[in-house]
Order: structure tokens, then C-alpha cells, then sequence
């Protein structure tokens, strides 16, 4: 017996240390998963936003902005009754298919890429830039080019969402074009309009669209994921955002990914969502579009959401 009790010892010591290996892996995992985020109660803040004064001069007060291509290419404003008028120019046209857009306090209107139906010699080069309509010429140009976005066939989006900061008047800006499905490598921008310069990079983040969100104590930068079918937040403290987003809620659908994120009132958030996987669809019709209402409970800390037939 004695003579076998050093190789009981050492089974001994190799099934605590696994057993401690495990445990502590373990425990690693539950650290590294990101908490979902606790709120304080929030509603709608009055944007900065003015339209443009051309549109002022051409008689349009409340303008419906389409980038939804189906009838008219880059970027048109419908308007009148019923939105059955339209202000369209064949100048917008140039910069092919556009997704998002923003407007500053000014009335400039800061738009993104969207690569649409089929890829062409230009479509990968048109993906790296924002773009801008001028407030009083109705110009719209190539504004602003970040070089390291390289979309691919695989991959062919780039820029993707563009946020005006009323606080500051920055901009914030996402782009998912060396990510997939290995991980996340979506970039935001933070950028000054003035300089044209790139402030911060927040890497690892895959944003299909970016949106504010006050509440009575705090601000957040609203993210929906290209990746999961998730919400998460950024924290601002002291002014500067913190690199870490928390996850506020899930779709019900988990193939979905949210697309469009307003804040509808109080302790409430209307969701539109796609299915998105990298490649081109007409993802910019309503017809492929499912509607939510997010409405948080800060009793009971929880979200009900809600699907919105249209």
C-alpha cells in the first residue's frame, strides 16, 4: 500500500488542480458575459436637428426622407398630401444606393452607403465614404473617407449607420466591413465635422445602426448589433463614453437584427429589424421589415416587446 500511496497523492493532485482549472474557466466565462444593463426611466429629448432651408424654399415643411430605392435612386424627399409630391434630383443619384442619415443643428444631412441588389466596379469604393447634402445648395458630395474600410464580394458593406451628437456637435459613425461571422471587428467613428478628424476608434463593435437614449440621469449610444439579435448600450461618463456596451434586450426572433431604433415615448422604443447576413438583399424595403415596441418596466427592471403588425 505504501508503496502506491505517491501515485494516490498525485491523482489526488491532478483532479484538484483540474477540478481548480474548471472552476476557475468557469468563473472566467461568467465574468467575461456582459450583464445586462439596469435603466432609469427615460422618454423622448427634443433633437437639434433643422431642416434644410432649401427644402424651406422649395415649399416643403415636413418632408418624408426616402432611401428606400424602390422608386427613386440615393436619396429623394416626399412631401404634400399623403406624401405624394417628391423633390428628387438626378444629382443624387451618383453615389448609388443610401441607408442612413443624420442632421446637424444647421441643417446639413450627413448620409451612409448601402450597397443594393448586385455589386458593380464602384460599388467597394463608395462604401468607404459619409456623405453630405449642404444645407442651402442642395449639393450632395463625397465628404469624408476613412481608407482602412476594405469591403469585400464576402462582405461588401462598410460604412453603415451616422449619428449627429447635438451635446457637441460630433458625429458618430459605424462601419462593419472586416467583419462576418468570426467575431466582432465592426468599427465607430467618433469624428469631428470641423476637421474631418477621427477623435476616437471603438473597435469590436458591430453596429448596424446607432441612436440616443437619455434618461433622467445618464446618456447612452444605442446599438443595434449586426451579429445578434441584440440591443446594447454605451455609458457616458464625465463626458466620455465607456468602451464596454452592456445589452439591454433580445429580440424575440433571434434571426432579426435591429435596423432603426427611435425612442416613441416615455420608457419606450419603436424597433424596426431585419434579417441580415452580410449579403445583398433588399433589405431596405418595408416589406422585409419587422416592427417592434420595446416598452421598459423600471419597477420590475424588465422589457416587454411587443410585435407591430403593420
Amino acid at each position: 500500500m505504501k508503496r502506491f500511496l505517491p501515485i494516490f497523492i498525485v491523482v489526488l493532485l491532478l483532479a484538484g488542480a483540474s477540478y481548480f482549472l474548471l472552476f476557475n474557466e468557469e468563473k472566467q466565462e461568467i465574468a467575461a458575459a456582459p450583464k445586462q444593463l439596469v435603466l432609469e426611466d427615460f422618454d423622448k429629448v427634443r433633437s437639434c436637428a433643422t431642416l434644410p432651408p432649401f427644402l424651406y424654399r422649395n415649399g416643403i415643411r415636413r418632408p418624408l426622407i426616402d432611401l428606400s430605392q424602390q422608386h427613386y435612386k440615393g436619396v429623394a424627399f416626399l412631401y404634400g398630401p399623403k406624401f405624394s409630391k417628391v423633390l428628387h434630383k438626378k444629382t443624387w443619384e451618383r453615389f448609388d444606393a443610401l441607408g442612413t442619415y443624420t442632421i446637424d443643428r444647421y441643417g446639413n444631412i450627413y448620409l451612409t452607403p448601402n450597397p443594393f441588389i448586385s455589386i458593380n466596379a464602384s460599388t467597394f469604393n463608395l462604401q468607404k465614404a459619409i456623405y453630405k447634402m449642404d444645407k442651402e445648395s442642395a449639393k450632395l458630395e463625397r465628404w469624408m473617407e476613412i481608407d482602412e474600410i476594405t469591403p469585400t464580394a464576402s462582405n461588401p458593406y462598410g460604412l453603415i449607420s451616422v449619428l449627429y451628437d447635438c451635446k457637441d456637435g460630433t458625429l458618430w459613425a459605424s462601419a462593419i466591413d472586416k467583419s462576418g461571422y468570426k467575431g466582432s471587428r465592426g468599427r465607430i467613428y467618433h469624428i469631428n465635422p470641423k476637421s474631418k478628424e477621427v477623435i476616437e476608434k471603438i473597435e469590436g463593435v458591430d453596429a448596424l445602426t446607432l441612436a440616443w437614449l437619455h434618461t433622467k440621469k445618464r446618456r447612452y449610444l444605442l446599438i443595434g448589433s449586426a451579429i445578434d439579435n441584440g440591443l446594447y448600450a454605451f455609458r457616458f461618463e464625465n463626458g466620455k463614453i465607456l468602451k464596454s456596451p452592456r445589452k439591454l434586450f433580445e429580440l424575440p426572433n433571434p434571426k432579426l437584427h435591429i435596423r432603426k431604433i427611435k425612442v416613441a415615448g416615455k420608457n419606450r422604443l419603436y424597433i424596426e429589424a431585419i434579417k441580415f447576413t452580410y449579403s445583398l438583399i433588399a433589405e431596405t424595403t418595408k416589406q422585409l421589415r419587422t416592427h417592434y415596441m420595446a416598452v421598459y418596466d423600471s419597477d420590475k427592471k424588465k422589457w416587454n416587446i411587443k410585435e407591430l403588425k403593420q
